[in-house]
C-alpha cells in the first residue's frame, strides 16, 4: 500500500460538480493499492497515518504533533494510479489492485481510521469514480509512505501457520521537493478508474 499524504489548509472532492466531501486543516491522503496488499497493510498504514507528526504543538515546535494528537482533519482519496509503471510513454497500471477487492482494502482503511479516531474526522470521496480533488497544501508538506513487504508475507504466514510474526520494519518517508499549490494556492487532480481487466493484465 502506498500513500501520498499531504498537510492542508482545506481539501475537497467533487463528482460531476458536486461537492461529495470537504475538510478545513488536516491532510489528505491520496490511497494506492496494489494487487499483492493484505489487511496487514491496511493495519500498518492507518497506525502510521495517526501518528504521523507533521503539525506543531501549542508552543510551535514543528514535526511535535500527528494529526488526532490536533484534532484535525483526514480526506481519504482513492488513487490507483500510484501504481503506475511506464511502458515507454503509456502508463500501466498491472501491479495495481483489481476494483471490487480494491474496494473493499480501501473500504477497510477507511473504517479503521474512523475506528481508530473520530468517525466525523475522517471523510473520502467516491471510489472508481471521477473526481475532481482540490488541495490547499500547507507548507507545502508532501510525504510518502508505503507499507513494508514484511506486513504481506507476515500476513501469508498467518494464512498458513495460523500466527502473525511482528517486524520492526520502517516506513519511507521522503518530503517533496516541490511544492504542490498552485499561484491561486490550489492544486486539482482527477482519478478515472480503469476497466478492471487492465488492472488484472
Amino acid at each position: 500500500m502506498k500513500t501520498i499524504v499531504q498537510r492542508v489548509a482545506s481539501a475537497s472532492v467533487s463528482v460531476d460538480g458536486q461537492l461529495i466531501s470537504s475538510i478545513g486543516r488536516g491532510i489528505c491522503i491520496l490511497v494506492g493499492l496494489s494487487r499483492d496488499d493484505t489487511i496487514k497493510d491496511v493495519e500498518y498504514m492507518s497506525r502510521k497515518l495517526l501518528s504521523l507528526r507533521v503539525f506543531e504543538d501549542e508552543e510551535g515546535r514543528r514535526w511535535a504533533r500527528g494529526v488526532r494528537d490536533s484534532g484535525l482533519e483526514i480526506l481519504c482519496v482513492s488513487q490507483f494510479t500510484l501504481y503506475c509503471q511506464l511502458k515507454g510513454n503509456k502508463p500501466d497500471y498491472r501491479h495495481a489492485m483489481a476494483g471490487e477487492p480494491a474496494r473493499e482494502l480501501y473500504q477497510s482503511l477507511v473504517d479503521r481510521l474512523r475506528a481508530e479516531y473520530r468517525p466525523e474526522r475522517v471523510k473520502d470521496g467516491v471510489f472508481a469514480a471521477y473526481m475532481q480533488v482540490s488541495i490547499q497544501n500547507d507548507g507545502p508538506v508532501t510525504l510518502t509512505l508505503e507499507s513494508p513487504a514484511s506486513a504481506r508475507e507476515d500476513s501469508a504466514k498467518s494464512g498458513s501457520k495460523g500466527a502473525t510474526k511482528s517486524t520492526g520494519a520502517t516506513e519511507q518517508a521522503v518530503p517533496s521537493a516541490g511544492g504542490t499549490v498552485t499561484e491561486s494556492g490550489v492544486n486539482s487532480a482527477s482519478e478515472e478508474r480503469t476497466p478492471t481487466s487492465a488492472a488484472e493484465s
